[in-house]
């Protein structure tokens, strides 16, 4: 057999994990809406989809499952639907959401443009942060909370020269 697997912090692994993918529920019929929002702000291309085989006739049919990848982050989203767990809940039922999206990219001002122009609403502006990042906060039109910063080794202030003691 092969060589044991090891986690980096010494223990040993049982098995190889390839990815962790967030899976988002919104209201219905708002499934189509968000992975129309998702490809226009991220780029994201759609990798599979399912609809309700009942509903496909529907003027909105029932995303029962879609699986979008934008360069390597991917998510998974549905319509909150009967079949769905009861323990799984759209943000709009919980008054809030269990999740943040964080969103890392090479241009953060262009990405977090698009958000608020396809109706996301800023909560926090892109700014550069104390860590030496710049970070801005919007809620999406699904109710979920994507927060941005910038992708880098090192930081965009160290880039331009600058450090947070001048």
């Amino acid at each position: 057999m092969g060589e044991k697997q090891h986690a980096t912090n010494g223990t040993e692994a049982s098995c190889v994990y390839n990815a962790c993918i967030r899976h988002l529920v919104v209201d219905i019929p708002r499934a189509v809406d968000a992975i129309s929002s998702y490809k226009r702000v991220f780029g994201a291309e759609e990798v599979e989809k399912t609809l309700d085989k009942c509903k496909v006739d529907q003027e909105v049919p029932l995303i029962l499952h879609a699986h979008l990848k934008f360069g390597s982050a991917e998510i998974m989203l549905c319509d909150k639907f009967e079949g769905t767990s009861s323990n799984v809940q759209p943000p709009s039922t919980l008054n809030g959401t269990p999740e943040i999206v964080h969103v890392v990219t090479d241009d953060v001002d262009a990405t977090f443009s698009k958000a608020v122009e396809a109706g996301a609403k800023e909560l926090e502006r892109i700014a550069d942060q104390q860590w030496g990042m710049p970070y801005g906060k919007v809620l999406d039109p699904f109710g979920f909370f994507s927060e941005f910063r910038y992708h880098s080794q090192g930081n965009r202030l160290q880039e331009a020269g600058c450090s947070r003691t001048q």
